[in-house]
């Protein structure tokens, strides 16, 4: 063989490679999910199948949103079901502002510092609220949400959107993830009745692709449907509100509190009827030419708002996809972000939350001289955004730091994304009622341990209250550029929500990427925050990057100062979904993370 040979066979070896190496950066698990008409993306192929029904029978992006979300209730009850609460971002076609809605229930009026104080066995620890169990549900906020939804945006009745999740009670296939929560979960649910009779049917552990029967929660829905049904001629919405009434305020609900009040639970019939889904406006800060929306500082989004007005001044397509400098710049500026979440967010029916001065870029440009290029910053620095200060004076707060047993810890959250070809845009993170979940006697409603978000710390913002909504991690996204709707997007991930959010957001908009390519992507995630639930720890500099990312990268996160833990790929806790809109082709693209099953659906 010549050497002319050689060369050209070497020149054309390197130059197949560079083709194979392109393809392969291009390649997913899952393929991008594109339409023209819509896209419904959730936790389930059965979730998305849900709200495409409702598309293909004329209905649009908030009738398949509300139906998605009322499947998910049922199906997906190891992260969310009926009695748990959901935020949500809704965007209409022709209407130029976002509104939001807040679907998350207040605390029990009986709830308070000195009940959960006066139920410790050893009074010399620390007071709780109970992960799970009767006393530590919030009013259960979905049903009244997704009412709302349809009242004011929807086109649909209740009977429509709520058939597929009866089909669902009426019994699935289950799932290999819902039998793995199932077992897991067991030594904390199986002290009760009305819970075990549902998850261990016959007394076993269902098998994979067993179909999954869950009679009275199916009871519980057709009675919703028909007193809808008994009304209709009063019209649709005063149907709606009469199917509403006959849980918050009617027989359904005092069945529901009664067995919780049986079980030595603190709701009552009167926070039900207290109760109402609000409709509000979002927070919203500009980046980059894009204006991200979130919901309100009763939850945690306007952190994600505080983290972009921070990095608004970095070039970060210049340094690089994950690059040490990149994942050290972000990692940074969520701290502080976060800092400030923990000392200042709350229900601002009860608190005066400095929202506009969190939000400000003068704040922002104040603050962002805290991070240090180089180096971690293992402490706690909230500012003080009044003052326009960097660090504001530390008030010491004494959380407590309690080990939860694993079968007992909060477990997690789903996400529900629409956007539809007139651009209606509904975006959610519905959330609580996870396993394991006390279920409210024959209503077969499992109830929400959200009240464990709340603290037992008096003078804290987010201290318990009755009649209070604890500080969530729920965090539903819009994102719109030049006055039109771009992105939806939401995850589970408790409080590593928005940091995931954040990254999968710079993978299109920074760096190119389709969107399955950037829910796909190699993530990080920094645990330097209080956490939102029960133990409530702070884990000062600690951090975790999946092992795609390579030695040397956490290599130098070490020497920057970070704790680092390298997990297995694909095992941040987050796992999101983002549908993407081109208002002038009608293009619409989603992507759904492999890492918990996440599924789109287009048409």
């Amino acid at each position: 063989m010549t050497s002319r040979l050689l060369v050209r066979l070497s020149v054309v070896a390197f130059a197949l490679s560079m083709i194979v190496s392109s393809f392969a950066q291009t390649l997913t698990y899952r393929p991008t999910v594109r339409g023209t008409r819509a896209i419904v993306a959730g936790g389930h192929p059965l979730v998305a199948e849900a709200g495409m029904r409702m598309l293909h029978k004329g209905g649009n992006a908030i009738d398949a949103g509300v139906a998605a979300t009322l499947a998910g209730s049922v199906i997906e009850f190891s992260h969310f079901a009926f009695g748990g609460e959901i935020p949500v971002i809704i965007k209409m076609a022709g209407k130029p502002q976002p509104v939001t809605i807040n679907g998350q229930g207040q605390a029990p009026k009986l709830a308070t510092i000195e009940f959960f104080e006066q139920q410790r066995k050893d009074p010399s620890k620390p007071a709780v609220i109970p992960s799970t169990g009767p006393t530590a549900a919030t009013v259960p906020g979905v049903l009244d949400a997704m009412i709302v939804a349809l009242q004011n945006y929807g086109t649909m009745k209740l009977a429509d959107v709520m058939q597929p999740a009866i089909d669902l009670a009426d019994g699935f296939p289950i799932d290999e993830l819902r039998v793995q929560y199932i077992k897991n979960t067991r030594p904390a649910y199986e002290k009760w009745k009305d819970t075990t009779d549902i998850f261990l049917p016959n007394g076993e552990i269902p098998k994979v692709g067993d179909i999954f029967v869950q009679k009275n929660l199916a009871r519980t829905l057709r009675e919703l449907v028909e007193v809808e049904r008994k009304n209709a001629r009063r019209g649709r919405v005063a149907a709606l509100e009469a199917a509403r009434d006959y849980f918050y305020r009617g027989p359904l609900g005092k069945r529901y509190c009664d067995a919780i009040e049986k079980a030595g639970g603190l709701m009552r019939t009167g926070d039900l009827a207290e109760f109402r889904a609000d409709i509000d406006q979002p927070t919203k800060v500009s980046f980059h030419g894009y204006d991200v929306y979130k919901v309100g500082f009763w939850s945690q989004g306007p952190a994600m708002l505080e983290a972009l007005n921070l990095l608004e001044t970095y070039d970060l397509k210049a340094m690089g996809h994950n690059s040490p400098d990149y994942v050290h710049t972000i990692t940074e500026a969520i701290k502080l972000a976060f800092a400030d979440r923990d000392r200042y967010y709350a229900d601002p029916r009860f608190e005066k939350v400095p929202g506009a001065e969190l939000l400000s870029k003068e704040y922002a440009d104040v603050r962002r001289t805290l991070i240090d290029p180089k180096k971690a910053s293992l402490e706690q620095r909230p500012g003080d955004p009044v003052n326009k200060k960097a660090i504001a004076q530390l008030i010491g707060f004494n959380l407590p730091q309690i080990d939860i047993p694993e079968a007992e810890r909060a477990h997690d959250t789903t996400c529900v994304n629409v956007i539809d070809a007139a651009g209606n845009v509904f975006s959610a993170t519905p959330s609580g009622a996870w396993l394991p979940a006390f279920v409210a006697g024959d209503t077969g409603i499992p109830i929400s341990s959200r009240l464990q978000s709340a603290l037992l710390e008096r003078g804290h913002p987010n201290e318990l209250k009755g009649g209070k909504r604890p500080r969530i991690t729920l965090s539903p996204t819009l994102v719109m550029k030049d006055g039109q709707p771009f992105a939806a997007l939401s995850t589970p991930g408790g409080d590593n929500q928005d940091q995931a959010l954040m990254q999968v957001l710079f993978n299109i908009t920074e760096f190119g990427m389709n969107p399955q390519q950037a829910v796909e992507a190699a993530r990080f995630e920094t645990r330097h925050f209080v956490s939102s639930f029960s133990d409530h720890t702070f884990s000062p500099g600690s951090m975790t990057v999946e092992k795609r990312m390579g030695e040397a990268l956490a290599a130098e996160m070490k020497r920057r100062g970070h704790k680092v833990e390298v997990s297995d790929d694909f095992a941040p806790s987050a796992a999101p979904t983002i549908v993407i809109f081109d208002p002038k082709t009608k293009l619409i693209q989603a992507g759904a993370d492999v890492r918990r099953g996440r599924y789109a659906m287009g048409w």
